[in-house]
């Protein structure tokens, strides 16, 4: 399949369904290693004048320490023939093994922000922000107490540069 590059303003996909539905497959690429997670929680939207996506990631997570280390990550989105793939690199830790290699991707690069052909969607993106969750800023304390003991995501607010997207 051929990928062709779009403007954030033309890209038309419901984001509660890619997001909460199909699932984000984050991935961090630093000191020439990558390492992908799989995220259902996060938004799009336009800050600071830019298109952005947000998105949150548990310090215990492995990706994590890429994300962190790396000026930019990537947003993937693969079709429900891949929903095994997204289960596995949504449980094993890439501490473990290198998910990336076992799942058979075909990983491309982009100034330093690893991505996969067979992605139907790819947001590459720049990170401008990044915060920690408190258990004190939480106005809905019953989310507080479903979702958190104390492993608070930290929220990044990326810039999402590029979208590339299967023709």
């Amino acid at each position: 399949m051929a990928i062709k590059e779009i403007k954030p303003d033309d890209f038309n996909e419901s984001v509660f369904k890619v997001i909460g539905k199909d699932w984000l497959l984050i991935a961090g690429e630093a000191e020439g290693k990558s390492n992908a997670m799989t995220a259902s929680w996060g938004g799009m939207g336009i800050m600071w004048g830019k298109p952005v996506a947000y998105i949150f990631i548990r310090p215990s997570r492995y990706t994590k320490e890429f994300v962190d280390k790396a000026e930019g990550l990537t947003l993937s989105v693969f079709g429900e023939d891949r929903r095994k793939m997204m289960n596995y690199f949504g449980t094993v830790s890439g501490r473990d093994e290198d998910k990336i290699a076992k799942s058979g991707l075909t990983v491309k690069h982009d100034n330093g922000r690893t991505y996969f052909d067979e992605a139907r969607v790819t947001m590459l993106c720049r990170k401008l922000y990044a915060q920690e969750l408190k258990q004190e800023c939480f106005i809905d304390k019953a989310a507080d107490e479903r979702w958190y003991q104390n492993d608070y995501h930290t929220m990044y607010i990326v810039e999402i540069e590029k979208i590339l997207v299967q023709e």
